[in-house]
């Protein structure tokens, strides 16, 4: 039987404002980098521009550490990556949860055979340190922190400082979720001492979805060399990885790169390192409070206290009766606007209003304020 070629034609997305829990939009740069020729990945031209890239995230992680990378895959790759090198089978990791994505953090450590145990806090709250001491008295034998910096599901932030010394205090490493963190907030690795970290190139870099940047500092590195047992994963796999990524212009194959992606996140970063660090936080914090002050005003309120929430990503509180995903429908179809739905427990209860990179603008924060009022108005 023969099959006919489809007449399907190309597909043009619609022009959206992307205020929702990720992606964010992806500013013409961008786009445009991404539309350079695509060459080898292991033409000496682009394995310049990976040296390039490395130390671009260097600087947005404030970093000096060797092993810092972007894994080709989304945030939910470089996760895994983090967890598949530094954990065993039969290791105790104790896992902080105060969301969704800490609950992905202890599914990753049972596939790799180990024992999580929980330290749990309610959503839209963030991780206890006196819980996690607690965990680590009890658990002698951990080896490992795990905990989410920027919990996206709530909107919660934090105190990573204090969570990896405490971490370190027990000889553990601790691994950190920065996905939403990234270029938002304040995040110093060397400074903090956090030993794995991962986030997502379309969060607060504004770049497209697809990769996640992860680095790794000296404690870590020397348990992936010193492991006793294969890295389940082969792809994931940093012992195989860093032939590629790493130093001089001689890289060993490991698997075709996302070519052109990369050239997005390079530019991202550029633009990153272009307007600095501490005016990238400065400019998300000062929009967040803009966005309180609208939101506020039409009656509503946040599902996280002030001193803990996340400048870059905003649950609001549904009022009872409202029908939050008609909201949404009618934000997205009238205004061409996109925020989030709530998850997991809050499934229902909140929107996630996304504050992030490119889309960080006063403009967008009195765009959305004055959609919802008008739709709610309605």
């Amino acid at each position: 039987m023969k099959i006919e070629a489809p007449r399907i034609g190309s597909f043009i997305p619609p022009v959206r404002t992307l205020m929702g829990p990720g992606p964010s939009n992806v500013s013409t740069r961008v786009l445009d980098a991404m539309q350079r020729q695509t060459i080898g990945h292991l033409d000496p031209e682009f394995v310049g521009m990976m040296d390039d890239l490395k130390v671009l995230l260097q600087y947005a992680f404030q970093t000096a550490n060797e092993l810092t990378i972007p894994v080709s895959g989304p945030g939910s790759a470089g996760m895994e990556t983090c967890f598949v090198n530094l954990i065993e089978p039969g290791d105790t990791v104790i896992v902080c949860q105060n969301g969704v994505f800490g609950g992905r953090m202890k599914e990753n450590v049972q596939r790799c055979g180990a024992t999580p145990v929980m330290v749990e806090d309610d959503w839209g709250m963030p991780v206890d340190p006196d819980k996690l001491e607690a965990a680590l008295q009890t658990n002698p034998e951990a080896t490992t922190v795990a905990f989410v910096h920027a919990e996206t599901s709530t909107g919660a932030q934090s105190d990573a400082e204090a969570l990896v010394e405490l971490a370190h205090q027990y000889d553990c490493l601790a691994i950190v979720d920065a996905v939403t963190s990234l270029g938002g907030t304040p995040l110093k690795v060397d400074k903090w001492g956090v030993d794995a970290v991962y986030s997502g190139s379309q969060k607060c870099l504004s770049a497209p979805p697809g990769l996640s940047p992860v680095s790794f500092g000296e404690r870590a590195a020397t348990r992936i060399r010193t492991r006793t047992t294969p890295v389940q994963s082969w792809f994931l796999d940093l012992n195989l990885v860093m032939g590629y990524w790493g130093e001089g212009a001689s890289r060993s194959y490991h698997h075709t790169a996302p070519i052109n992606a990369l050239y997005g996140l390079h530019e991202s970063l550029l633009i990153l390192a272009e307007e600095g660090l501490e005016t990238a936080w400065t400019r998300h914090r000062a929009n967040h409070d803009d966005l309180v002050s609208g939101i506020e005003s039409l009656g509503l309120s946040f599902v996280v206290p002030e001193a803990a929430r996340l400048p870059q990503l905003n649950a609001v509180s549904v009022p009872v009766g409202v029908d939050e995903a008609a909201i949404r429908s009618r934000l997205l179809t009238d205004f061409d606007l996109e925020i989030g739905a709530g998850l997991g427990v809050l499934a229902g209860k909140v929107w996630r209003i996304g504050l992030m990179g490119h889309t960080s603008t006063p403009e967008n924060v009195a765009y959305v304020t004055k959609a919802i009022g008008t739709v709610l108005a309605d």
